[in-house]
């Protein structure tokens, strides 16, 4: 059973159809919305500030997301949009991530960057705080920087399929309890 825990009064809601591996962690004022998959030794830390999750968007196992608490300086929140691929071993950090993203594995997404749809961040790439990333791109690097337009092909080929395999795999976990 993953460990969801109440913090300052607020507790996780977790959308119908939401697969949660048996070692995730999720505390505070986190909200996931439907058809999403939470998968293994991720960590979703919203004892400080607020973290939502769309529909249909799976967070990869070993993943941390947090935020910046709301009395800082610069706080920051979490939003992950619908249809989002969220690789293994990424650390998002209060940054806005809109709908039909795919950010790879061991990707940093850092205090208020803003993801814009349709956007692939490659492995291993470094988005900068306050980073604003144009819509259906590809950024890679460290610190992160454009490198081509995402084509039709690839948002079909890539995000659109990867996010659609992630919800066949929870559905498996599903069919053997």
């Amino acid at each position: 059973m993953a460990f969801i825990k109440k913090v300052r009064g607020h507790e996780p809601a977790i959308g119908e159809g939401t697969f949660v591996a048996e070692t995730a962690v999720i505390i505070g004022e986190v909200t996931i919305g439907r058809d999403s998959s939470i998968w293994y030794n991720t960590v979703l830390r919203g004892d400080v500030n607020k973290i939502t999750i769309g529909d249909r968007t799976n967070i990869q196992d070993g993943t941390v997301i947090h935020t910046l608490y709301d009395g800082s300086k610069h706080p920051s929140q979490t939003h992950i949009g619908n249809d989002v691929s969220v690789g293994h071993n990424a650390t998002i950090h209060g940054a806005i991530i809109e709908d039909n993203c795919l950010i790879g594995m061991g990707a940093t997404i850092l205090d208020n960057a803003v993801v814009a749809s349709g956007c692939i961040v490659a492995a291993n790439a470094l988005v900068l705080s306050n980073s604003k990333l144009e819509p259906n791109s590809v950024y890679a690097g460290v610190p992160a920087r454009k490198v081509k337009d995402v084509t039709p092909e690839q948002r079909d080929e890539i995000i659109t399929r990867i996010a659609h395999d992630y919800h066949m795999y929870a559905s498996w976990y599903e069919e053997d309890k």
